[in-house]
């Protein structure tokens, strides 16, 4: 026997899942349907920014290259490059426990914001602190080529556990170190095995050219490049002459493998200086051979030769416009001021 199929018809007067029956809502469900309606209908807010959040201007300089020198010239040469959160150490001349202290002066956590050291050479106001600076640290190095750490054993009393923190760089191979890019180049010295440094991060190029008789091919390179150079200016000429160091000890520092005196430095600026180079720190100051006044001096001239408008390097930033470079002779014994670039 064949059965039928019934078909179910709802009426529709029917109460809906959330229609009130009656006229009444006992469980209040209308009303939370509502409101979700509504709700869903209404835009989001803003959200509510913290109260720590740091300012936009503020993150936008933290994430600039800085720089500060802790000490320049031959009594110790020590130098930070690099963000707030991550640099290296350029030599290591100044006092462990001072260089720690200008950092943080300068909002920079030696503990976790320097990578280690990149050393130029071997000679001691370079290198005499590098081990109190690095000892009982971890994830630091000591950058330098392997002839120049050679030298440094050799020449120095000096704890061979250094060895641990050692990692050997070489001529025109780049390597990084936390955020930068860091390329070393030839330069004329006579410690072992000498280096400048080219120092890469974003647009900025910064370039160190310190300790050197004479500018090589290589090293002239690199500093065409930079957009931020430290340079010797080491002696007058008239004042190396006419002082107290005897005459060896001259014709050391005249020597292709010694120093700058202002007047080469000033022809080198003269030659390489285009637009993109906005600030140049004059470095490694003679205490017994040279002034501040005649370095400037004689810079200010060879950039001005060049087509550079020269600026103090405390200028007001309105003051900056193209083809102004800011200029300034680094302290031999305090630090300079912090640098964003």
């Amino acid at each position: 026997m064949k059965r039928s199929r019934r078909t179910i018809r709802i009426a529709d007067t029917h109460p809906g899942l959330f229609d009130a029956i009656d006229g009444a809502d006992p469980f209040g469900v209308a009303g939370i349907v509502a409101e979700e309606v509504q709700r869903l209908r209404t835009p989001a807010a803003e959200p509510v920014q913290p109260e720590l959040a740091m300012d936009p201007a503020t993150a936008r300089r933290a994430e600039r290259l800085m720089f500060v020198s802790l000490g320049s010239g031959s009594s110790g040469n020590c130098a930070y490059i690099g963000t707030t959160s991550g640099g290296v150490l350029i030599d290591a001349g100044v006092d462990a426990d001072t260089v720690r202290r200008r950092l943080q002066d300068n909002g920079v956590d030696f503990a976790t914001a320097v990578h280690g050291i990149i050393l130029t050479h071997d000679h001691g106001d370079h290198v005499r602190f590098a081990y109190p600076l690095l000892r009982r640290t971890t994830g630091k190095f000591l950058w330098a080529t392997p002839k120049a750490f050679a030298g440094i054993l050799r020449r120095h009393n000096i704890s061979r556990r250094i060895k641990e923190y050692h990692k050997p760089v070489y001529k025109e191979f780049a390597f990084n170190a936390g955020p930068l890019a860091i390329t070393p180049f030839d330069t004329s010295h006579d410690g072992t095995d000498n280096v400048g440094y080219s120092i890469s991060y974003g647009a900025e190029t910064f370039v160190v050219a310190t300790d050197m008789g004479v500018v090589t091919d290589r090293a002239l390179h690199y500093m065409q490049a930079a957009t931020v150079l430290m340079i010797e200016s080491n002696y007058d000429a008239r004042m190396l002459a006419t002082g107290r160091y005897p005459q060896y000890l001259q014709a050391r520092i005249r020597g292709p493998r010694g120093h700058m005196d202002n007047v080469d430095t000033a022809a080198q600026l003269a030659s390489l200086w285009t637009p993109a180079l906005h600030h140049v720190f004059l470095c490694h100051l003679s205490h017994d051979n040279n002034t501040p006044e005649l370095a400037l001096a004689a810079a200010a001239e060879g950039l001005a030769r060049a087509g550079a408008e020269v600026l103090p390097a405390d200028a007001p930033v309105y003051a900056t416009r193209p083809g102004t470079v800011r200029l300034m002779a680094l302290p031999r014994f305090d630090q300079s001021p912090l640098f964003f670039f």
